[in-house]
């Protein structure tokens, strides 16, 4: 029932494009394919370079107007997706949650508050947001000032019950699990910035005095991190070093290598092991900041709020189609599967996994997308198991245009060329030049021994295309072949 709006919807666009496919040529129209010649004949050249033949690739071009495929290479071969899979999560979130779903946040006491005193606990509650941050921290600990709280005489909770307890994907290696991609899901969870990294600690590690250890410093502040600082400050114009990593099923961060004088030292952002211990920490910290304390017996714990629990304070984040830009054009992977939790949620109560891959796959079968072409394991597309062809992807851009959200879902993509990050995002650096800056809007796809792109092309003549480049290889970067299939397909003019 959460899709009969799609579904009804997508009915019409799916039997339009199928229509597109069924009809018997006539000679006029195979007179017009040759306006595709010249398109298909560079990315032919480009698809037999020997950086492209060593490769698993998966290639398709569609017009936007029609969905009609316009070329393709190896267009039904399964490739590993990487990110781009995310197209596919941020099209389901919008249309399960919303465009202006917002993930809320509540402190909440079992007590009752007099001349100063909340006699009972005092309940953080969340959602998952991964916006959430320590300002946001500060202002409930003013709220609960301002009603005059000045000692607490419970514990701190933590209530995280919203999501499962499963915090790592399935794709997430061990060697991942020290650095921001990898980030734990947890129901209730904090960002040091404004990029919205949740799940995470930034580390700066700056050089002091030749012989001594670099400075360290946390952002946001908290205790439950031990800092094992075995750096060292050396000469002006020797080799930076410096390694900041998170041990392994601790929350113990080593500090090694060195610090040159002069230089800038290292930042890192750092997972965090137990996101629901941080969030509670750095929220004790702001409580105490306004002179709220603790008695002895008090400690900081993890339950749910019981339901009879009284709201004290709220947030509510930004609506969804605002999270695109940061999720979407940084690529953010907490983003990712921060949605298939809450999409598990809303739709059969359960913030798991299984359950928000399960949404993921009933939306596309209900657009119309052959499911059995896609295989999935997470929503942020860091499985290496993960796999889906060039032709589903760029289905699923098409059929993506007709729906009500597409505003919100294309506005969140990396523009080719842009400086401005959130405007660029990880295409930023990428396809500069003149002829196409500007002009590609796509989300970018990096693992191990894959590269991928995928989005929309303005083509020199005005035509809308869709293209997807998947491919998978060892000892070969793609991403020189790929920009230029990119730049072909928007250089090319098709009438």
């Amino acid at each position: 029932m959460v899709f009969k709006r799609t579904s009804i919807f997508f009915m019409v666009v799916i039997m339009s494009f199928a229509a597109v496919f069924t009809v018997v040529p006539s000679q006029s129209d195979v007179q017009a394919s040759g306006q595709y010649e010249s398109l298909e004949r560079k990315i032919n050249t480009i698809m037999a370079d020997s950086s492209m033949k060593s490769l698993d690739a998966s290639v398709t071009v569609r017009k936007a107007s029609t969905g009609e495929i316009i070329f393709e290479a190896n267009a039904d071969r399964k490739v590993t997706p990487a990110s781009t899979l995310k197209l596919l999560t941020s099209a389901a979130a919008l249309e399960t949650l919303g465009e202006e779903y917002q993930f809320t946040t509540d402190v909440l006491t079992d007590g009752s508050i007099a001349k100063g005193v909340l006699n009972g606990n005092l309940y953080l509650r969340g959602q998952g947001d991964p916006t959430l941050m320590k300002r946001d921290l500060d202002q409930f600990a003013a709220t609960l000032s301002k009603l005059g709280v000045k000692k607490i005489t419970g514990d701190l909770v933590g209530d995280d019950s919203w999501f499962d307890s499963e915090r790592l994907s399935p794709g997430i290696d061990k060697s991942d699990e020290t650095f921001y991609y990898a980030a734990q899901i947890s129901g209730l969870t904090l960002s040091p910035n404004t990029d919205y990294d949740a799940g995470t600690v930034i580390v700066n590690a700056i050089p002091t005095k030749k012989g001594y250890k670099a400075k360290v410093t946390m952002t946001p502040d908290t205790g439950i991190i031990t800092i094992i600082n075995k750096s060292k400050t050396v000469s002006k114009g020797s080799k930076n070093t410096l390694s900041i990593k998170r041990q392994h099923g601790t929350n113990n961060i080593v500090i090694t290598g060195n610090a040159p004088l002069g230089s800038g030292g290292k930042k890192e952002w750092v997972t965090v092991s137990n996101p629901t211990a941080y969030t509670l920490d750095v929220f004790k910290k702001a409580l105490s900041e306004k002179g709220i304390t603790f008695t002895k017996p008090s400690k900081v714990t993890r339950r749910e709020a019981p339901q009879q629990a009284k709201v004290l304070a709220s947030r509510q984040s930004m609506p969804l189609k605002k999270l695109m830009k940061p999720f979407m054009k940084l690529s953010n992977n907490t983003h990712a599967e921060t949605l298939a939790k809450t999409m598990g949620k809303r739709v059969y109560g359960e913030g798991s996994w299984n359950a928000g891959l399960r949404v993921m796959r009933e939306f596309g079968q209900a657009i119309g997308l052959q499911t059995s072409e896609w295989k999935f394991e997470d929503a942020s597309g860091m499985s290496h198991n993960n796999k889906v062809t060039s032709a589903q992807l760029t289905e699923l851009l098409f059929l993506a245009r007709q729906a009500p959200w597409y505003g919100s879902f294309v506005q969140g993509l990396p523009v080719s060329g842009m400086n401005d990050r959130f405007v660029g995002g990880t295409l930023k650096n990428r396809l500069k030049g003149a002829s196409v800056k500007g002009k590609i809007i796509a989300k970018t796809g990096s693992l191990n021994q894959v590269s991928s792109l995928a989005g929309y092309v303005e083509t020199g003549n005005g035509e809308t295309l869709i293209f997807s480049v998947l491919t998978h290889g060892k000892k070969t970067n793609a991403l020189p072949a790929i920009d230029r299939i990119a730049t072909v397909i928007a250089t090319t003019p098709i009438n």
